[in-house]
């Protein structure tokens, strides 16, 4: 489903993905099957979305940004890909950002140009990332830092990455 008030210029768009209303997606960008792009979402050219993605509202994502599989974007999370911007002067290659399987990206957070957040990592809202995150920690704050350990199933847990509700399965 893509809304009549938006402007989806792709056709790399896969089956079931729902595209809501003031959306822009620009012609190269490619989404994947199963995803939800909630209204006043821009997705720039050079942008790949995997599969089952919720981007939530107020989201931009820029040239150079992966979001594979799984991830959640919380509304309002704010994504750079220039180091060093200045108005009408582009870099060479903008930075490359990726956002590992199944990672959760907490609302009003902003992710610095050219890390790497881990599979089921999650951000805590309103974070500033400017470093990478491995796979299952928690981090929050501004900036943000290493704060504990999730379990795949999102509940916080010890070094063992397996928390006591779920006990890994």
């Amino acid at each position: 489903m893509i809304h009549k008030l938006s402007d989806v210029q792709s056709l790399n768009i896969g089956d079931n993905t729902n595209i809501w209303q003031f959306c822009v997606i620009l012609k190269n960008a490619t989404i994947g099957q199963n995803c939800n792009i909630n209204s006043q979402v821009f997705i720039e050219n050079d942008v790949f979305i995997g599969n089952n993605v919720t981007i939530k509202s107020g989201v931009q994502i820029w040239d150079g940004i992966i979001l594979e599989d799984n991830v959640f974007i919380g509304p309002n999370v704010t994504f750079t890909n220039d180091f060093l911007p200045r108005s009408k002067q582009y870099p060479k290659e903008f930075l490359k950002t990726i956002i590992k399987k199944f990672a959760s990206i907490g609302a009003n957070s902003t992710i610095v140009g050219g890390v790497t957040i881990g599979e089921y990592a999650m951000i805590g809202a309103g974070s500033v990332v400017t470093k990478n995150v491995g796979a299952q920690e928690l981090w929050y704050g501004n900036p943000a830092k290493h704060k504990g350990y999730v379990c795949k199933c999102g509940q916080k847990s010890d070094q063992t990455l397996i928390c006591t509700q779920c006990k890994g399965k």
